[in-house]
């Protein structure tokens, strides 16, 4: 609050960080919502991903293995493209076969995480940096393409235009080493 008084006053409007509490959500149902998101309304996402769990009735959220007996055809059916199915298959198959190490994601470094994630097929560096965000509770991530933080960026500095990456990382220096939580203050200041 001290070193950048706009961002303190939303800070005062919105009270605590809502970060507090990482997110309990299974990392592969996690990864495969935000595979099945992407580039879809909120709404669209929901019904999707609604209708891509109810292949699997009984068991909630599927192994990687069970996931990888679903064909793509029939993914397609409940509503995703075929990338999108092949990449919810790419995301089981590294699982399944280790190369993707979920359950060690606590224990990398933020870009060991950048790299791990980004291999699979269809997870890119804003998935990740999510990832990093909600589900690691890392305090320190500055999602530079997030068009919400963008546009609060925009708005609540009353700049002209989107803020560039390089102007971002500049705006945020005086942040760290809590960028994810001005972040989300930023993205609060959308919602008012």
């Amino acid at each position: 609050m001290r070193v950048d008084p706009v961002l303190g006053a939303i800070v005062k409007r919105h009270g605590a960080c809502g970060l507090a509490e990482r997110s309990t959500e299974p990392r592969l149902r996690a990864l495969a919502r935000a595979l099945v998101s992407q580039q879809l309304s909120v709404k669209a996402a929901a019904t999707i991903f609604s209708r891509f769990l109810a292949l699997f009735p009984d068991n909630g959220f599927p192994a990687p293995e069970d996931l990888l007996a679903v064909p793509l055809e029939q993914l397609r059916k409940v509503g995703l493209s075929r990338q999108k199915a092949s990449y919810l298959h790419d995301l089981c198959a590294r699982t399944a076969a280790g190369t993707l190490p979920l359950d060690r994601l606590d224990d990398m470094s933020d870009e060991q995480v950048m790299e791990t994630l980004t291999a699979v097929k269809g997870i890119g560096r804003w998935t990740a940096e999510m990832i990093l965000i909600f589900q690691l509770g890392r305090p320190d991530i500055l999602p530079l393409d997030d068009v919400g933080l963008l546009r609060s960026i925009q708005r609540t500095y009353g700049l002209r235009r989107r803020p560039s990456a390089a102007q971002v990382l500049r705006m945020g220096e005086p942040w760290r080493p809590y960028r994810s939580i001005a972040s989300w203050y930023l993205w609060a200041a959308l919602d008012q």
